[in-house]
């Protein structure tokens, strides 16, 4: 069983077929609320991300992905063949006693294992299925295989980042993926909650291309109802100014400069002239951006990061710096909001995780466990399958 304490999804059993990120994000979200977790993975090479390196820590016999750990804190694993009928006698086993089941298999392949949606709700009515795909299970390209990058690029999204439109430029982390999980997540709970009235599962789906499209926000307004087809700006805001990354003596900040009080602080702050007809209101400096940003380099050029931030700070103006990964999480912030966790892995001893991003006032799970040993939990979940089955 898992270590975690108790949580709001305490009495709910999430089995996982899920593999890479998308469905291991939603899964090990719901592990975070206290669901326990049964991750089914292949016998000998299990979820793909266990491979999925450098860096890979721990002594040479046991080697883990640090990839894989990101991702799967609060499971239980368990392998299995789905294709052998001891595979499939295990899963309709985890499919009987399990409340969701999670799963980001190419559309049509959980038909193919014999587990289709109307195959799991025969075996279980009250199962919530969450099944995430590339680009959506139905539609012209209903069946293309997705991964994060290249749903990026598809949906959009790194037509909006980068330094200029000629730059196309991916988000650092599978934020595709992430998202898809995190929508995955949210779409299980209403399941979970509507289950309580009509005392019936039902299917949720979502997909990289839908979670990225989901996120257009302003840009895609912006198209949809004016016409205008946003591109990358580098690293300042199109529709607010100045909003972004400014240098500095020996580096550089952030400030967002959002409606004309902050601008006549900022001005004043940093030695330009409020009213100058340029600038005077936000819509003037959109449009002269260019002219604006040169100006306030031109005086923030003067002093180090530090004597700015001070400043902006005092006025109550939103600024920071641009930290490092390293720099984040030696972060007393950072710590502070449960953001940093400690887990007692197997192989690896004592290790340090990013933690969950949703907090409880009653101070909610404060143990997690460690992201499961390949099969660790084989001979456990077996025996408590025996028990429920009686």
């Amino acid at each position: 069983m898992s270590e975690n304490t108790r949580g709001p999804l305490d009495d709910i059993v999430v089995v996982d077929l899920s593999r890479a990120l998308a469905g291991p994000q939603t899964a090990m979200m719901l592990g975070d609320m206290g669901a326990r977790v049964i991750k089914v993975e292949a016998p000998g090479r299990g979820d793909e991300s266990r491979g999925w390196g450098p860096p890979f820590v721990g002594p040479d016999t046991a080697r883990e992905s640090t990839y894989f750990l990101s991702c799967n804190r609060n499971k239980e694993s368990v392998t299995a063949d789905l294709k052998s009928p001891e595979g499939v006698d295990l899963l309709t086993r985890l499919v009987r006693h399990g409340d969701v089941l999670v799963e980001n298999f190419r559309p049509g392949v959980m038909d193919r294992l014999g587990f289709s949606a109307e195959r799991l709700h025969e075996i279980n009515p009250r199962l919530v299925v969450l099944s995430i795909s590339g680009f959506g299970h139905d539609g012209p390209q209903g069946g293309r295989p997705g991964y994060d990058q290249i749903a990026q690029g598809e949906a959009g999204l790194m037509s909006l980042t980068g330094p200029d439109p000629d730059t196309p430029t991916k988000v650092g982390v599978p934020i595709g993926d992430m998202l898809a999980g995190m929508n995955g997540a949210y779409g299980v709970l209403s399941a979970l909650y509507e289950r309580e009235r009509t005392g019936r599962g039902k299917v949720v789906r979502t997909s990289l291309l839908a979670s990225i499209v989901g996120v257009h926000a302003f840009q895609g307004t912006r198209y949809t109802v004016a016409g205008e087809v946003g591109r990358a700006a580098g690293n300042h805001h199109v529709a607010i100014a100045p909003y972004g990354l400014f240098r500095c003596d020996g580096g550089a900040i952030q400030a967002a400069v959002a409606n004309d009080a902050l601008w006549v602080k900022f001005a004043e702050i940093t030695g330009l002239d409020a009213t100058d007809p340029r600038y005077v209101s936000n819509v003037q400096r959109v449009a002269h951006r260019a002219e604006l940003i040169e100006d306030i380099e031109k005086q923030l050029l003067q002093r180090p990061a530090a004597h700015w931030l001070a400043l902006l700070e005092a006025a109550g103006i939103p600024a920071g710096e641009v930290r490092t990964l390293d720099q984040v999480y030696d972060c007393p912030q950072t710590r502070s909001q449960g953001l940093v966790i400690e887990v007692d892995h197997p192989s690896l001893g004592t290790i340090e995780l990013p933690g969950p991003a949703v907090r409880f006032d009653d101070g909610g799970q404060h143990r997690h466990a460690a992201p499961p040993r390949l099969g660790e939990h084989n001979e456990s979940v077996r025996a408590w399958l025996h028990e429920q089955d009686g």
